[in-house]
C-alpha cells in the first residue's frame, strides 16, 4: 500500500483554484503532469518553459506538445543572456566549486526559473505554480524557497511528491491518456544548461558500479577518444569575466559555448561526483562541464597572480561559502549579497590573458599577462640581483623564533 501524502505546509496549495503555471520541460514528468492536474484539479494549465542554454532540445516541439496535451498557453522564453550575465557571471568571480568540482549549473539554473516563473506568474494573474521535483532531490527545495521568497503569495503545487507514481507507473499512465514519450526507456535522468550537464540513475547511483560512459555522455568526447594532440586557447578578462577568445571579443553567452565546444572534445570537466544533497541524501552523478572547468581554471590562476597571499586566502573562505549558499537554496540570503559585493570589488583587478593547454581532459595554465600581476621576476628570477638577499638570514632568525622556542619547551632544552 502506499504511503498518502499529507500537504501540512501553508505553502502548499491544497486547492481549489483555477489556474497553475507549470514549470515545463517536455519531458515525460511534467507531460504526465498536465494531466494529472487537469484531472485532479480540474485547473486551467499554463505552461513555463525557459531557454537557458539546452543544447539539443527543440522549443517549438516543447510548445507544440503543451498546446496538444490542452494547456491554455504555452510560454517560452530565452533566457540564456539573463542567465549568463546575471548568474554565471557570478559563479565564475566566485570560482564556483560545490565539494570539489561542481560548477553548480543547476542550482544557478533554478534560480532563474524561479524568478521568471514568479514573473511569468503575476503577469498572467495565476497563484499556483507547479513543479516536477521529485521529493528526494535538491530542487524542491531550491523552487519552492525562491518562489516563495520572491512571492509569499504563491501556492507550490509538487505532484511528483503527491501521486508516488513509479517509472512503469507513469508510463503507463502516460499510454493511458495519450501523451507522446520520448525516450522514455532511458535509464539516465538528464538535466542541461549552458554551463554544464548532469546525468543520474541506472548504474550510476551504485557507488560499486563502474557507470558506462559511452551509454552516458552528451556533449564530451569518451577520455581514452579525445583529442591526440593539445589544442592552446587564449582566454581574455576584464574585471574578473571573460572578454574575448584567441583574440575575438564575445559576448558571454557565446563565450561559454565557443569554449564549450573547444573542451568537450578533449573531454575537459568530465566527472565522476559524490555530493551532499541539501534534503540529507548523498548521491552520485556524472557532470559534463568543458567551459565551467576551463574558465574557472584561468580565473583562479588569473586571481592568485594578481592577489596578495592574504587575499587569496580569504577569498577562498568566501568563495567556499559563497558555492554552499548558491547550492543550498540561498540565492536570496543577505549573506549572498554581502559576499557578491566582495567579490565585485576583489575582482576589478583580476584581468588579463590567459593562455591554457587542454589535453586529454585536463587544463594547464601555462601563461599569464596582467598588467595587475604581483610576480616581479626583476626580483624572483635566479639571474637578477633586485632582491636583498642579504637582508633574508635576519628575516628567518625572527620566522623561525617560536618554532624553536616550542620545540625546545616540548623536548625540555630550555
Amino acid at each position: 500500500m502506499k504511503p498518502i501524502y499529507h500537504k501540512i505546509t501553508n505553502y502548499e496549495a491544497k486547492g481549489p483554484f483555477k489556474k497553475v503555471l507549470l514549470l515545463y520541460s517536455g519531458g515525460l514528468d511534467t507531460s504526465t503532469m498536465i494531466k494529472w492536474i487537469q484531472e485532479k484539479y480540474g485547473a486551467e494549465l499554463y505552461t513555463l518553459t525557459l531557454d537557458i542554454g539546452q543544447a539539443d532540445e527543440n522549443f517549438d516541439e516543447i510548445k507544440s506538445k503543451a498546446l496538444k496535451l490542452g494547456v491554455k498557453k504555452a510560454i517560452v522564453l530565452n533566457a540564456q543572456k539573463e542567465f549568463a550575465e546575471f548568474y554565471i557571471a557570478k559563479a565564475i568571480k566566485a570560482n564556483a566549486d560545490y565539494e570539489g568540482g561542481y560548477h553548480l549549473f543547476c542550482p544557478l539554473g533554478r534560480a532563474l526559473i524561479s524568478k521568471k516563473a514568479v514573473e511569468v506568474a503575476k503577469k498572467e494573474k495565476i497563484s499556483v505554480i507547479a513543479h516536477g521535483a521529485t521529493g528526494k532531490g535538491n530542487d524542491q527545495v531550491r523552487f519552492d524557497t525562491y518562489i516563495t521568497t520572491l512571492d509569499s503569495s504563491i501556492k507550490i503545487l509538487a505532484p511528483v511528491r503527491e501521486w508516488s507514481l513509479t517509472r512503469n507507473e507513469q508510463i503507463a499512465y502516460a499510454k493511458k491518456h495519450n501523451i507522446p514519450l520520448k525516450d522514455h526507456s532511458k535509464l539516465y535522468s538528464y538535466d542541461q544548461n549552458l554551463w554544464g550537464i548532469s546525468a543520474e540513475g541506472g548504474d550510476i547511483e551504485d557507488i560499486k558500479a563502474v557507470p558506462d560512459l559511452k551509454k552516458i555522455l552528451i556533449k564530451n568526447e569518451l577520455p581514452e577518444k579525445a583529442f591526440s594532440k593539445p589544442s592552446i586557447i587564449t582566454i581574455e578578462f576584464e574585471e574578473g569575466l571573460p572578454i574575448k577568445l584567441n583574440g575575438h571579443e564575445l559576448d558571454l553567452v557565446n563565450m561559454i559555448k565557443a569554449i564549450t565546444n573547444l573542451g568537450a572534445v578533449h573531454s575537459v570537466g568530465t566527472l565522476y561526483f559524490t555530493e551532499d544533497r541539501i534534503i540529507g541524501l548523498k548521491i552520485r552523478g556524472i557532470y559534463e562541464q568543458p567551459a565551467a572547468e576551463i574558465i574557472i581554471k584561468a580565473h583562479k590562476e588569473l586571481e592568485k597572480v594578481v592577489s596578495t597571499k592574504e587575499e587569496l586566502e580569504f577569498k577562498k573562505l568566501v568563495d567556499n561559502k559563497w558555492a554552499d549558499l548558491c547550492y543550498s537554496a540561498k540565492w536570496y540570503e543577505p549573506l549572498m549579497a554581502d559576499l557578491n559585493r566582495f567579490i565585485d570589488n576583489h575582482n576589478k583587478k583580476v584581468s588579463g590573458k590567459v593562455k591554457c593547454m587542454i589535453f586529454k581532459g585536463q587544463v594547464h595554465v601555462i601563461s599569464i599577462d596582467s598588467k595587475y600581476s604581483l610576480l616581479n621576476s626583476a626580483l624572483s628570477s635566479f639571474d637578477s640581483n633586485g632582491f636583498n638577499q642579504q637582508a633574508s638570514a635576519s628575516f628567518i632568525e625572527h620566522y623561525s623564533l617560536q618554532q624553536k622556542t616550542a620545540y625546545k619547551l616540548a623536548n625540555n632544552k630550555l
